[in-house]
């Protein structure tokens, strides 16, 4: 049966204009960094972008080493788009990124231009794309002139392999340096993509102000700090979950009994604003008005009905927030 998505889809989603861009995003986006790759059953891949898609969240983001194997996202997005949303194409926002080691020699990884350029044109065609909607630069390198990256960046929007340049992990100096030799290029920075999230708020105040100053968006990932911002470790550490795979991010070790009593007196204050702890967590983030979106990672289509139904509670008290704070500072 060809799909149809849900006609209702833009009514209750909310979009956030990207910085001072004329690009708006949906403030849940979709990433594809874990549970989309070869290794995983396509069509939960498939029930979960077109749940996704049906309930407004028209942002894929993904980059050319996820997987696993690296780039088996990008090819399983690639058949998600043939066989269901390639007729949606001009309702997407799909993106990509290079900067981490994606195949052997000196030309395969961090941000010289020989690289960004192959890198993007070997997504396209894993996607079966003409072009990518936002592409970034995945981290800085500490080799490479930072002119050469974006000239590369700038290059790629002027051929048109992307609509906008963007980076990802780039500190607040990194991030005024190429925000202005990208605008003095003529192609201006859309967006940077940091880790974000009540246990890591590294870019609080310095890199949101310079954002801000920049004229540019702040799409986080990881905002439920790879799941442990939920209830899911309440009760121990399920065989499915990120902490319990030995190539995973999270590793058991992360979880202490510190951070359990945190993780579980933030469930209690969670339910008392009638909210799950991820709700409350992707609340919290989105609460900054200069924050364009929350980027969440899924296993299953409940896992983005959840994340979604936050917007329906983003503001916080002084009290909460002084209590979020206590409860972080022990």
């Amino acid at each position: 049966m060809t799909y149809q998505p849900g006609n209702n889809r833009y009514d209750t989603m909310r979009y956030n204009r990207s910085g001072r861009s004329g690009l708006k995003l949906p403030a849940i986006s979709l990433g594809l960094w874990h549970n989309f790759g070869e290794v995983d059953l396509f069509e939960n891949c498939r029930k979960m972008v077109r749940g996704a898609f049906d309930l407004g969240i028209t942002h894929f983001d993904l980059a050319n080493n996820y997987g696993p194997p690296p780039g088996s996202a990008e090819e399983t997005f690639g058949r998600l788009l043939k066989k269901d949303l390639y007729p949606y194409r001009d309702e997407l926002i799909i993106s990509s990124k290079a900067g981490y080691l994606m195949w052997d020699g000196p030309y395969g990884d961090f941000g010289s231009r020989k690289y960004l350029v192959a890198s993007l044109d070997q997504s396209l065609k894993r996607m079966g794309l003409e072009y990518v909607d936002i592409f970034y630069h995945h981290r800085p390198d500490p080799d490479t002139p930072l002119e050469e990256t974006m000239g590369a960046l700038d290059y790629i929007v002027r051929s048109g392999r992307a609509l906008y340049a963007a980076v990802s992990n780039y500190p607040a100096d990194l991030v005024k340096r190429a925000a202005e030799i990208l605008r003095d290029l003529g192609t201006p920075c859309l967006i940077n993509q940091p880790v974000y999230n009540m246990f890591n708020r590294w870019i609080e105040p310095e890199l949101l102000d310079e954002l801000e100053r920049q004229g540019m968006g702040c799409i986080v990932f990881s905002p439920l700090a790879q799941g442990m911002l939920s209830d899911k470790y309440l009760k121990g550490i399920p065989g499915d979950s990120r902490a319990a795979k030995s190539h995973g991010f999270l590793k058991k070790s992360a979880i202490t009994e510190a951070r359990l009593s945190q993780i579980s007196r933030l469930n209690d204050l969670a339910a008392q604003r009638g909210q799950t702890l991820a709700q409350m967590a992707l609340a919290w983030v989105l609460r900054h008005p200069g924050m364009t979106s929350a980027l969440i990672g899924a296993s299953r289509i409940s896992h983005i009905e959840d994340a979604v139904s936050a917007l329906q509670n983003l503001a916080f008290s002084d009290e909460e927030l002084g209590r979020i704070d206590a409860i972080l500072g022990e």
